[in-house]
């Protein structure tokens, strides 16, 4: 017998806004413990590695000195950290100990829709932590240490964003693996962590040994890295850029796709 009261759904957009402003409405009652990392954590790692270690880097990289080459670098990375925590132990949190799902798939909305949203609300998080670095990088270079680019450099934000999506649908495809939280600490000490080291960050990749330098090429962060970089640098290399851009996008959808299906059998059991 067919369902004579069918769910009316809302429109689309809607029903992910809604995942995305609660998220948004429990970040906020916090924001001063939740906002004032992102500007914090920036200065901390210059002092100690830029100013610190980048002494006994004297020469150029890639016509830049080693400072304003790490500053780049943190544009993306700190969207990488706030989209992998969320999105692995914010989102297991909700899952498992909260219920937050439970309630939420009450209301007329999906499981996917939910998923999905979670992915916006980790990107949005990106936007926002790219671009209080953005905001340090520019107070710093304003007491004549010229670090960041600009206006090239305002674009870190779009890439945050992009970025933050990109891990946090990687995040969410081995939340959908893990039986305890504390099998996170695997995916951040062996995946994020090494990541952070080996995709043109902190050196540049040219400097790794040969039989090394393809696998930094699989890994995602190497290329929102490499992008914000080509936007950055004097001059901008099309074919390099479109091909970075492109295996963000395809790695969000191909990555999303399957982060989705196993958490909606997860959240519908």
């Amino acid at each position: 017998m067919k369902n004579s009261n069918p769910i009316l759904y809302p429109p689309l957009r809607n029903r992910l806004y809604s995942v995305w402003y609660r998220h948004m409405r429990v970040y906020g009652q916090h924001i001063v413990s939740n906002g004032f990392p992102p500007f914090l954590e920036p200065l901390i790692f210059l002092a100690g590695i830029g100013l610190g270690l980048g002494q006994y880097i004297t020469e150029d990289i890639g016509g830049r000195s080693y400072l304003e080459f790490l500053a780049i670098g943190l544009l993306v990375t700190a969207s990488m950290w706030t989209a992998s925590f969320e999105c692995t132990f914010g989102t297991f949190i909700r899952l498992e100990f909260q219920k937050v799902y439970d309630g939420m798939l009450a209301a007329p909305i999906t499981a996917k829709n939910l998923v999905v949203g979670e992915i916006f609300w980790a990107g949005s998080k990106g936007l926002f932590f790219s671009l209080a670095v953005l905001l340090v990088l520019c107070v710093v270079s304003a007491f004549g240490q010229v670090i960041v680019p600009l206006p090239n450099a305002l674009a870190a934000p779009i890439i945050g964003l992009f970025n933050g999506m990109m891990f946090a649908t990687l995040g969410l495809l081995v939340t959908s693996f893990v039986k305890t939280i504390n099998h996170f600490n695997f995916f951040m000490t062996g995946m994020i962590s090494p990541m952070f080291f080996f995709s043109g960050v902190v050196f540049e990749i040219d400097r790794l040994p040969e039989n090394i330098r393809p696998i930094a090429e699989i890994v995602p962060l190497t290329h929102s890295v490499r992008l914000m970089r080509s936007i950055c640098g004097d001059e901008c290399n099309l074919v390099t850029g479109l091909w970075d851009a492109t295996y963000i996008v395809l790695f969000t959808l191909i990555v999303g796709y399957f982060a989705v299906k196993r958490l909606k059998k997860r959240l519908i059991l």
